[in-house]
């Protein structure tokens, strides 16, 4: 059964300093490992001068792909909690990468810990984070004296219409959620006399976005 996640939608970051250290965090959207290396990568050039560059992605549907790096920090101090961070957020699909400036005053272990996840916190509050939602696409076909019925129905479900086909019948590409898929068969086939044309194309994710629907 698919359920609704996370997805980092828009790059964002985010900075704080700690005993004249700064922690400048970025994130990315990314979607395959070689992306996120490529950003890490990206990051790293840019920060040519900086001590530490460490990391944390998630990337997945289920976060299938996860991996940090504490970079040269001492061992889990730096990756690890970045990636706690991500992961209690619960957001996918997302790389990130905090540069350190060193300061000149050692941080100590707990010093680290709270620098390098409160860096991710202020990153994810400066990007954009989308709640996505399985459904499916439906194509609906009926004449044109059933259209309207049709349309006041999908407007009543609060339902978004991706798509209208014109011709001899009049098509319709309906985004519908996972849950809702099998009672609106059922209600379209009761409405139309069982004359309506259905059928269930590819599944996606979508969200929304400033009031508009993407498509994942």
């Amino acid at each position: 059964m698919r359920t609704p996640y996370k997805v980092l939608y828009q790059p964002g970051g985010g900075e704080l300093t700690e005993k004249k250290s700064r922690f400048i965090a970025t994130l990315r959207p990314v979607k395959t490992e070689e992306e996120a290396l490529a950003f890490i990568e990206e990051t790293r050039k840019k920060y040519w001068d900086a001590r530490h560059n460490c990391y944390a992605w998630v990337i997945g549907e289920n976060g299938e792909s996860k991996r940090c790096s504490d970079d040269g920090e001492p061992s889990q101090t730096a990756g690890r909690p970045m990636l706690d961070v991500l992961e209690g957020e619960g957001i996918r699909n997302v790389c990130a990468v905090v540069t350190r400036y060193f300061g000149g005053t050692l941080l100590g272990t707990g010093g680290l810990v709270r620098a390098y996840s409160g860096a991710v916190q202020e990153g994810l509050r400066a990007s954009g984070v989308v709640t996505v939602y399985p459904a499916s696409r439906l194509s609906v076909t009926v004449d044109y004296n059933t259209i309207g019925k049709l349309q006041y129905l999908l407007g009543q479900r609060g339902l978004n219409v991706l798509d209208s086909q014109y011709g001899q019948d009049v098509t319709l590409i309906v985004l519908v959620p996972d849950e809702e898929i099998d009672s609106l068969r059922e209600k379209i086939t009761d409405l139309t006399g069982a004359r309506a044309k259905q059928e269930v194309l590819d599944p996606v994710y979508y969200g929304i976005w400033e009031k508009k629907v993407i498509l994942f």
